[in-house]
């Protein structure tokens, strides 16, 4: 392993972790679901790494195109827009 690579892993694995952390800790659903398609998108890039393209390609495809976008849908779908409200979830 090269230090280029080492340096990659490093970088994304800190991506996933904190990604990972701003889908739990974040109070806003919206954010939490774009942190979540950084943590799909950055798992991605692992498998690339361990020269596993179609698996990267089928992660991208199948999490970040279909579950992600499944659950901005939902997200935008189930807001609600009071007129009174602050924006913070209670």
């Amino acid at each position: 392993m090269g230090v280029l690579e080492l340096i990659a892993f490093g970088l994304f694995a800190l991506t996933t972790v904190g990604a990972s952390l701003g889908v739990v800790l974040v109070r806003d659903v919206w954010h939490a679901a774009l942190m979540l398609g950084i943590a799909l998108l950055s798992v991605a890039v692992f498998y690339v790494m361990n020269q596993a393209p179609f698996v990267a390609a089928m992660q991208v495809l199948v999490y970040v195109g279909g579950v992600l976008i499944l659950i901005s849908f939902a997200v935008m779908l189930t807001r609600r827009n009071d007129p009174d409200s602050d924006g913070v979830a209670q």
